[in-house]
C-alpha cells in the first residue's frame, strides 16, 4: 500500500464509518435503538474502528517512514564513505605510489636490487599500498544490508581470500553467534585477519587452516599453515610486528595467546576460558 493511500484512508475512514452507521441506524435500526442510545453508540463505534483498522494503518505508515529514514541514512553514509575513499586515493595512495617509484629509483642508483633489507622494505611498502587500495575499494561500497549472522562474515572473508589472493583456506567454524559479545567478534575477526595476512606475507604458502570450536568453558580458535615457519624470537622482534598485534589484542581481551611451530606447521592459537 502506498504512502498517499494510507494517509487518505486514515483521513476518510472515520467519516465513512460514522456515515454508514447513521445510514444503517436510521434505515433499519431506528425502531430498535432510540436516538439517545444511537448517539451514545456512535463515538464508541468510531473508537472501535479506529482501534482495529487505523492502528494497523499507522503501523504501516511508521514502517514506511522508518524505511525512508534508513534509506537517507544509508545514502549519507555512502556519501561520507565515498568522500573518505576519494581523500585516501588523492592523498595516501598517491603518496605511497610516489614513494614506491622513488624507492625503486633509489635502489637502482645505489645497486640495492639484491639487498635483502631493501627488498623487505619494498615488500612492506607494496603491502601497505595494496592494503590502502583495498580499503579504498571497500569504502566505495556499503556492506550487504541483508540480515545475516556474524558467522557468515567469516565465510565471506574466506571467499574473498580465495578469490583475491588465490588462497586455499580450510575453514571449520563451530562458534555460535551468541557465544561472543560484539566487541569479542570485532577483536577475534581482527586477529584472524592479521594472522592470515601474516601467512600471505611471510609464510610462503597459499594454504591455511582456520579452526574454531566451543569448549565446555569457552572457545578455541586456531590459524594454521605449513609455510617456512619462524624462529622463537620472531614475536619479540620487529619482524613479528603483526604477531605482536595479535598478542596485544588477546591480552587486552583477557584471552590466552600461543604460537608454536611443530612438524613444519605454524599454529597460532587464541583461547578464552570462563573464570
Amino acid at each position: 500500500m502506498k504512502y498517499k493511500q494510507i494517509k487518505w484512508l486514515i483521513l476518510i475512514l472515520p467519516t465513512i464509518t460514522i456515515a454508514m452507521w447513521e445510514y444503517i441506524r436510521h434505515e433499519f435500526l431506528l425502531s430498535y435503538i432510540s436516538m439517545e442510545i444511537g448517539n451514545f453508540l456512535s463515538p464508541i463505534l468510531v473508537f472501535i474502528v479506529t482501534l482495529v483498522f487505523l492502528r494497523h494503518l499507522f503501523s504501516i505508515l511508521e514502517r514506511i517512514q522508518e524505511e525512508l529514514r534508513w534509506e537517507k541514512t544509508k545514502k549519507a553514509a555512502l556519501i561520507e564513505r565515498e568522500k573518505l575513499a576519494r581523500e585516501l586515493h588523492d592523498g595516501i595512495a598517491q603518496s605511497l605510489f610516489l614513494l614506491s617509484v622513488k624507492m625503486n629509483k633509489f635502489g637502482r642508483n645505489n645497486h640495492l636490487e639484491h639487498d635483502p633489507d631493501f627488498q623487505k622494505i619494498k615488500q612492506t611498502l607494496q603491502h601497505i599500498h595494496e592494503d590502502t587500495r583495498q580499503a579504498i575499494t571497500n569504502l566505495r561500497y556499503l556492506p550487504n544490508e541483508d540480515t545475516f549472522s556474524w558467522t557468515e562474515t567469516i565465510y565471506q572473508y574466506v571467499t574473498e581470500l580465495k578469490n583475491q589472493h588465490l588462497m586455499d583456506v580450510q575453514l571449520e567454524w563451530r562458534i555460535g553467534d551468541n557465544t561472543l559479545s560484539s566487541k569479542e567478534k570485532v577483536e577475534l575477526f581482527a586477529c584472524i585477519k592479521e594472522a592470515v595476512v601474516n601467512v600471505i606475507k611471510h609464510a610462503k604458502t597459499n594454504k591455511v587452516w582456520i579452526h574454531a570450536i566451543e569448549t565446555d568453558n569457552g572457545w578455541i580458535c586456531q590459524i594454521k599453515d605449513r609455510g617456512i615457519g619462524f624462529k622463537n624470537e620472531t614475536i619479540q622482534s620487529s619482524k613479528g610486528y603483526g604477531l605482536q598485534i595479535i598478542k596485544d589484542r588477546a591480552i587486552d581481551m583477557d584471552w590466552e595467546f600461543s604460537m608454536n611451530n611443530t612438524d613444519n606447521e605454524t599454529i597460532i592459537e587464541i583461547k578464552k576460558e570462563s573464570k
